[in-house]
């Protein structure tokens, strides 16, 4: 079989089929053999490897997975496409094809019910408009998976791996951070797409940490104090806390944690890391937890 991701394999499967392109789906195939190569050696697919490939489009990375994986489970949700799909790929033993919406499939079933035994990884090149709740499902629910590597527009792989204090700086960094290790592995140009998008793209790397990275007695609450410090960025945390933060404990009691900690009541979120955030939500564990105690106390010494 020719090579689709290259400008003459593209125009071949679209000349081919019925095919219309739907801007709702942020349909965009690459068609440059080198970036291809740079997504396979990056997600360093073997056959040992299942990949979920979310997106798969026309194949043109299905084909290289194919090539390279022991197993390929495509999500797609566009119509078009399953008979593109189907006919390139249904003939192989080694191919799935999943005609939905992945943020309505459950993984985790379809992961131990397709591959219990291989590693599992993750291939996509998501649509601009959802890239965030794709990733952050993929994060947060408590997948087997090792990697995810992922065409992303540019201004999103810079926001995922950029610094505290950054203009790009925000709630996902903070809460990657917490799941996953991200590495660039290639910026990708317009012109290596058909139809060329308006943006540029990049290609990252997300590899899942096997062991937690901070200590903190309760991620859940330090995910909600990072979506509220981000909530409203000129804001202190004093405020976005006490608006946003839904921590059980009233204002003055935040601005207390705050000094205690050494973060400040007037520090603003951008400039915290993944390791002060973790701190600060075991204070306010802590804290809170004083509080209990010293009611508790009252309450028994009025009897």
């Amino acid at each position: 079989m020719n090579r689709i991701a290259t400008p003459e394999g593209t125009k071949a499967i679209l000349n081919k089929y019925p095919f219309m392109f739907q801007k709702k789906f942020g349909q965009n195939f690459l068609i440059d053999p080198r970036v291809l190569d740079k997504i396979i050696n990056a997600a360093e697919i073997t056959k040992e490897d299942c990949v979920i490939e979310i997106g798969p489009g026309i194949g043109s990375v299905t084909q290289a997975l194919l090539e390279n994986a022991g197993r390929v489970i495509s999500i797609e949700i566009d119509d078009q496409l399953i008979p593109i799909l189907t006919e390139q790929y249904g003939h192989n033993e080694h191919f799935r094809l999943i005609h939905q919406d992945v943020l309505k499939v459950d993984l985790k079933k379809l992961i131990e019910e397709e591959s219990p035994n291989r590693k599992i990884k993750v291939v996509a090149n998501l649509p601009y408009y959802i890239t965030t709740p794709i990733i952050m499902m993929l994060l947060e629910h408590n997948l087997p998976i090792e990697s995810i590597t992922v065409m992303v527009q540019k201004e999103v792989a810079d926001r995922m791996a950029s610094k505290p204090g950054s203009k790009q700086y925000g709630a996902i960094t903070v809460a990657m951070n917490y799941y996953c290790s991200t590495g660039l592995v290639a910026n990708v140009p317009q012109n290596c797409f058909m139809p060329r998008p308006n943006v540029d793209s990049a290609v990252i790397k997300l590899t899942l940490h096997s062991e937690p990275v901070v200590d903190v007695e309760d991620a859940n609450q330090m995910l909600r104090i990072i979506k509220a410090a981000f909530s409203q960025r000129r804001k202190t945390l004093l405020n976005t806390l006490a608006s946003n933060g839904n921590l059980g404990i009233d204002k003055e009691s935040i601005k207390n944690v705050l000094e205690e900690s050494g973060v400040g009541p007037s520090t603003r979120g951008e400039t915290l890391s993944l390791e002060n955030y973790a701190m600060l939500s075991n204070f306010i564990d802590n804290y809170r937890k004083n509080l209990i105690d010293k009611q508790k106390l009252e309450i028994y010494n009025r009897f």
